[in-house]
């Protein structure tokens, strides 16, 4: 099992520095006599595929942010080295917060979707569409405290960034749970 997952972690590697196609041809697990012992041989035999690079990326539905603001999110540029895990990651759920989704939760917009297309590959450039749906904004309700029995209702309150009325973030969500998680 563990062998597997490291062919599988050999391929990611090969992924995320442009070789999208990379495969492993074939794979062998032998022993060899070295010096009066046995060693375990392993040999991959990997066909790389072309370096691909990030081409065009186009933004569609958005209305709240302009192409510039985005591209700035991503911080992708035409030319760089192709690595999908980075472009997942600037679309939603960079531990930075530096995504598409942070930026769009934090304003309210909970419902929020980023859906890349693959519009065509040029040479060794693959171009995206990112298709945004914003959502309506979503506004935060009732703030229900149950389980607790150590702190005064007020003073979880009191920490709460997260306030009836207030719009949805996903920052003050976290900050939130931070804060009371150190009480």
């Amino acid at each position: 099992k563990v062998y597997e997952t490291d062919k599988n972690n050999l391929i990611a590697y090969y992924n995320s520095i442009g070789n999208r196609d990379a495969i492993i041809v074939k794979d062998s697990v032998y022993f060899i006599q070295k010096k009066n012992r046995k060693v375990l041989q392993i040999d991959v035999h990997i066909d790389e595929g072309n370096t691909y690079h990030f081409g065009a990326i186009k933004f569609k539905g958005n209305t709240l942010y302009s192409d510039r603001v985005l591209h700035q999110i991503m911080g992708i540029e035409n030319g760089d080295i192709y690595d999908q895990n980075l472009f997942t990651t600037r679309l939603e759920f960079d531990k930075n917060g530096r995504d598409l989704k942070t930026l769009y939760m934090d304003n309210g917009h909970l419902f929020f979707r980023a859906n890349p297309i693959e519009k065509g590959i040029r040479g060794d450039s693959i171009d995206f569409e990112v298709r945004i749906v914003e959502g309506p904004i979503a506004k935060i309700g009732k703030v229900t405290i149950r389980g607790n029995t150590r702190t005064s209702e007020h003073v979880i309150r009191r920490e709460l960034r997260t306030l009836p009325g207030n719009n949805f973030s996903r920052s003050d969500l976290i900050r939130s749970q931070r804060e009371l998680a150190a009480l």
